[in-house]
């Protein structure tokens, strides 16, 4: 195990099995699941569970109808199509929405949709192994065979990211240097939950010299629908292409038109009594009300990299809500022995990233991908898993020789 729909359903229904139900818990709870078979020889492949964030985002939405999922959907919000990059080429996957308010996942008790938190949710996929392997050692048995895990674009530890984020932002041209320079000054990166007022002015300083862009991923065009939403995300941050589809930024507007579809949530078997009023990407109470959360998991790392896990992390390098400067700086706190020095990889001939090995960790980068990597570079993002699930390096460039037999 690793942690991490018109006729064109049907379409993708004959390349895979599948299966949607619901997790019950006590309490009537219940978390929504949706499981694909592996394209070719199940039994042979591992399980890989996906999450997504937020708090309050569902995997549904994000992590299969956008990202890894064997089908995504057109802008009609009505049809769909074959996603040729699909995740269940090389595993088996199963998307979870948690917590309770995610998607349609419920609760019979509504002031449960107010009281989540990463204690009570396992939010972080980092905290779900560390609850695996000490359930493991506790049982004395490998209940769960947990292998490893793998976090894309992740808040890690509040201090690095923040003091990776203005330098992101001025880096790549979003910030005048005065507002750069301003934030070093007024910025307590080290308090920052608790910063003066004055650090959250220049944080819309620097939202206001950015523009209309989509800061998840800054040289793509942004949904006109999404930008608001996206400035709002940014500052509640720092406060608290696919094979034969052209890029389309509003894919998280046709999710949810496809999913609040009738016909939709009856081939779901979604409980008419537990179906949201509207089904939406992300659940906005879920994450006003979110309980509890740790201003870092580095700690949780160091414990987990002596457990012998597979541990990899990977950055799409035009992302500037959780950028790669933030990604870099909360890996070097580890202080990690480097096993194979900094380098780029390849995919097809082309450079597909950059990469580091270090003793228990794996960092991958992947070239012109924002937030969501599999959106923005399926290929390379299928070539990352891959290489992720076999415990091998990136692809390293073709030696000379190879590269004169391939040009003769």
């Amino acid at each position: 195990m690793y942690l991490r729909m018109e006729t064109s359903s049907k379409a993708s229904l004959s390349l895979v099995s599948v299966s949607f139900n619901w997790f019950n818990f006590p309490a009537g709870r219940a978390l929504f699941y949706w499981f694909f078979e592996a394209a070719e020889d199940p039994d042979s492949k591992p399980l890989l569970l996906w999450l997504n964030g937020g708090p309050g985002c569902s995997s549904i939405a994000y992590g299969l109808a956008e990202e890894i999922g064997p089908f995504h959907i057109r802008p009609d919000g009505k049809t769909l199509y074959l996603n040729p990059y699909s995740w269940n080429l090389a595993a088996n996957i199963l998307f979870i929405d948690s917590p309770v308010g995610v998607d349609f996942s419920y609760s019979n008790t509504s002031s449960d949709l107010l009281n989540n938190g990463d204690k009570r949710t396992g939010h972080y996929v980092p905290q779900l192994s560390q609850t695996i392997v000490r359930y493991n050692k506790a049982t004395k048995a490998k209940a769960i065979n947990l292998k490893g895990y793998m976090v894309g674009n992740a808040l890690t530890d509040d201090y690095h990211h923040y003091f990776g984020l203005f330098q992101f932002f001025w880096s790549v041209g979003l910030i005048s240097d005065e507002t750069y320079k301003l934030s070093n000054i007024l910025c307590d990166y080290k308090s920052l939950i608790h910063s003066p007022y004055s650090c959250i002015e220049v944080l819309g300083i620097a939202v206001e010299e950015m523009g209309n862009i989509d800061t998840y991923s800054i040289y793509t065009p942004p949904c006109s629908a999404n930008a608001s939403q996206a400035k709002w995300l940014l500052r509640r941050r720092l406060m608290v292409g696919q094979l034969g589809e052209k890029y389309d930024p509003c894919t998280a507007k046709h999710t949810e038109a496809y999913f609040n579809l009738p016909e939709v949530q009856k081939s779901l078997h979604v409980l008419p009594g537990a179906a949201p009023s509207k089904w939406e990407t992300c659940s906005e109470t879920v994450n006003r009300y979110w309980k509890d959360s740790p201003r870092t998991v580095l700690d949780v790392y160091e414990e987990l990299i002596h457990e012998g896990l597979r541990i990899w992390i990977f950055s799409g390098d035009t992302d500037a809500a959780i950028p790669i400067t933030s990604t870099r700086y909360t890996i070097d706190a580890l202080k990690l022995p480097t096993v194979s020095p900094w380098r780029a990889w390849y995919d097809d001939g082309q450079v597909g990233g950059r990469t580091q090995e270090f003793e228990g960790l794996n960092f991958v980068s992947v070239r012109g991908a924002g937030h969501e990597v599999p959106k923005h570079r399926p290929k390379q993002a299928l070539t990352l898993i891959k290489a992720f699930l076999a415990g091998t390096s990136m692809p390293a460039a073709a030696s000379a020789s190879q590269q004169l037999i391939s040009d003769s």
